[in-house]
């Protein structure tokens, strides 16, 4: 037995209620009528549209790295971000490279002197090679410190190395910093904690110093 449920759009819906034959009572295909198709009169599909990027005008561009880099070598990649990272490498550049070539200027007049003292010199050509070794330091340390200041100024513009000290930067600037009112009652707490155990390790020191006397282990104290 079939239960028959009707619709107000003709379809019909049947629910098996027992195990007997079945006859469903509904519209026949030939009542039926043909829905149109959703694509249109020629029931085609209508055809992909694509949207055309506007590759002209004053639309809005997404910045590359050549563009934000600039052309010329003295250009900032990237102007006024990670400021302090990017001083403090270049404090640490110049320190490094300040300390470099005073290096060289101490050492290449000896290394370089004998080179234009001839054999057998007199004094005066003595004097004039001395002479020449440290203008040809001069020289080669000017050179140095050109070359060096060259490099650090490129290798820190690099984009790949200037967005890692931007980025730094950024991080550093959520650091929760302590405030002074902390840090004053932090350093205060060392201090005291460090006295105590110096005192505590001199007292211990002394302690075991008359007790080795004592012992006959060793034969004056720990004043004497």
């Amino acid at each position: 037995m079939a239960q028959v449920t009707k619709h107000e759009d003709e379809d019909t819906t049947v629910t098996n209620v027992g195990d007997g034959p079945e006859s469903v009572a509904g519209p026949s295909g030939e009542d039926l009528e043909p829905q149109p198709s959703r694509g249109g009169a020629g029931g085609g599909k209508r055809p992909p549209t694509t949207k055309r990027e506007d590759s002209g005008g004053s639309g809005n561009r997404p910045s590359t790295k050549k563009d934000d880099a600039g052309d010329g070598f003295f250009t900032i990649y990237k102007r006024g971000q990670g400021y302090w990272t990017r001083m403090g490498t270049a404090l640490a550049a110049g320190l490094l490279i300040a300390l470099t070539v005073w290096f060289f200027y101490q050492q290449l007049p000896v290394w370089l002197t004998p080179a234009f003292t001839p054999a057998n010199a007199t004094t005066a050509q003595a004097v004039a090679a001395r002479a020449t070794a440290r203008n040809a330091t001069l020289g080669i340390c000017a050179a140095m410190l050109i070359g060096f200041g060259a490099l650090a100024w490129r290798l820190m513009n690099k984009p790949g190395n200037a967005d890692f000290l931007i980025a730094t930067d950024g991080e550093m600037k959520k650091v929760n910093w302590t405030s002074r009112r902390e840090l004053i009652g932090s350093t205060k707490v060392v201090i005291i904690f460090m006295f105590l155990i110096a005192f505590i390790l001199f007292a211990i020191d002394i302690i075991f110093g008359y007790f080795f006397q004592l012992i006959r282990v060793l034969d004056t104290g720990p004043f004497g």
